[in-house]
């Protein structure tokens, strides 16, 4: 029987929290919605959430642009980017203390990903 998936730790959760905020900061803006996600941002973020529970730091993890790892295809890195350049600013009027904790996140090191090895 598979168990339920664990839930996020704090760090990892406020980083879903944070890309949520920004989701919606930027859809608003951008595609006229309301509190809730038009179709493309809310698959955008389903996107995001599993990239961040599946992140190989886990609760160590930096602030992405400053990660040796691309999580996200191309595609997607692109439009994170958009929803960053446009959300960012307003993050911090509407959500001071994510981006306070984000400012922070900023200045961690990425930690060094021990390589997998063969099983072979």
């Amino acid at each position: 029987m598979n168990s339920p998936p664990e839930p996020p730790g704090p760090r990892i959760a406020r980083e879903q929290e944070t890309i949520a905020a920004m989701l919606r900061i930027y859809c608003r803006d951008r595609h006229g919605g309301t509190e809730a996600l038009c179709p493309v941002c809310a698959t955008l973020l389903a996107y995001a959430r599993r990239r961040l529970e599946s992140c190989p730091f886990g609760e160590d993890k930096p602030a992405c642009n400053h990660c040796t790892v691309h999580c996200y295809s191309r595609s997607r890195r692109h439009q994170i980017r958009e929803v960053m350049r446009q959300a960012g600013p307003r993050m911090l009027l509407r959500h001071p203390l994510l981006s306070l904790y984000h400012l922070l996140d900023t200045r961690r090191k990425a930690p060094i990903l021990k390589r997998r090895r063969d099983p072979g």
